[in-house]
């Protein structure tokens, strides 16, 4: 079983809010997860990421893979201070 993190779409038309969850590889984006370990709000300005770290390090150990998207958005938000 391959173990992503990755975004899971909510919110209404037009209004996306993202979830950052785990999730097993071959479930849909919108599907069954594991955990939810943050948030993405794009909408807001500035936008809106959080992170629960710990789980996230706890994730990463265990072996899962973040999709290119995730990558990014953990990196804007370790340079932007706003992970705990």
């Amino acid at each position: 079983m391959a173990v992503k993190i990755r975004l899971s779409r909510h919110g209404s038309k037009k209004k996306p809010v993202y979830r950052i969850v785990v999730a097993n590889s071959e479930s849909p984006r919108d599907g069954r997860f594991l955990e939810q370990i943050g948030l993405y709000d794009p909408t807001k300005k500035p936008t809106v990421i959080t992170l629960k770290a710990e789980k996230l390090k706890a994730w990463l150990k265990k072996g899962a893979r973040p999709t290119q998207t995730v990558a990014q958005l953990i990196r804007k938000a370790e340079t932007a201070g706003t992970t705990p």
